[in-house]
């Protein structure tokens, strides 16, 4: 296989013409994403090459806590994306999706650290950050489904939830329906990308690898194989973390809606 094609300046100002003929279809058509779409376009150009000179400081360091600093930003500016996108405010939100989301994703991390990937440091960021990257990603997304759908029916079921209640239901039971409902909804994106990968997609983290990959003439098929296998980690650790991440989001949530007399709490 050839070597890596490498994008210079001029190729990536070229890139940039896709987005600006996204803006003219926009104008055309009369969408007004124009602004959204030009601002957008900014911030990833600018927050993926601060991104890249932070990583290849860390990377050339190997240092625990610089590896910790940076999961710690990541998770951080997740969780206050997650908590953005509950449109039903309520007070404390932010530390209940902060750890949520640090629980299932520290969890799914050393479990695949420790049992599959086995490096010869545990905090070795070439594998750390950008498995939790993706894991957090997803985490954040489930947990901003969950706790909008939890947030919102509650809010909208007063009677309801305050019929159980007086009929001799406890605060879980009452709303254990809701619950149910608002993990199903946050795992359904995660349950079709599994159902269709390898098929209909080909997911970003194994077309980097392929892209970036070995020699197919002194290595036939490794690096596919490497891929996949990592890929198939992912996804499960994808999984994992999600269902984690909305269970322990929605029980902390539930608990803001009842004082200690067990009566609904109208936020």
């Amino acid at each position: 296989m050839s070597e890596l094609i490498e994008l210079d300046f001029l190729d990536l100002a070229i890139a940039i013409g896709l987005m600006a003929i996204a803006i003219g279809l926009s104008i055309w058509q009369k969408i007004g994403l124009e602004l959204n779409l030009a601002f957008a376009t900014v911030r990833t150009i600018l927050q993926l090459l601060v991104l890249g000179y932070i990583l290849d400081f860390v990377l050339a360091l190997n240092n625990l806590w610089a590896v910790l600093a940076i999961l710690a930003v990541m998770l951080t500016l997740a969780a206050i994306v997650a908590k953005n996108r509950i449109t039903q405010k309520m007070p404390g939100i932010l530390p209940l999706v902060w750890g949520s989301m640090f629980l299932s994703t520290a969890f799914t991390l050393m479990y695949a650290t420790f049992l599959i990937i086995q490096p010869d440091r545990w905090f070795q960021p070439q594998y750390v950050i950008p498995l939790a990257g993706v894991v957090l990603g997803n985490a954040m997304n489930a947990a901003a489904i969950a706790g909008e759908r939890f947030v919102s029916t509650i809010n909208a079921s007063h009677a309801e939830i305050e019929t159980h209640l007086s009929l001799g239901a406890t605060p879980q039971q009452a709303i254990k329906q809701y619950k149910k409902d608002a993990i199903r909804a946050a795992l359904i994106p995660t349950i079709n990308q599994m159902m269709i990968i390898g098929m209909v997609t080909i997911p970003g983290f194994m077309s980097g690898l392929i892209i970036s990959g070995v020699d197919y003439d002194k290595q036939p098929f490794q690096v596919a194989a490497e891929a996949a296998s990592y890929q198939i980690l992912l996804m499960f650790m994808v999984a994992f973390s999600n269902l984690l991440t909305a269970i322990v989001l929605t029980k902390a949530i539930s608990h803001q809606f009842f004082n200690k007399e067990a009566q609904l709490i109208r936020n």
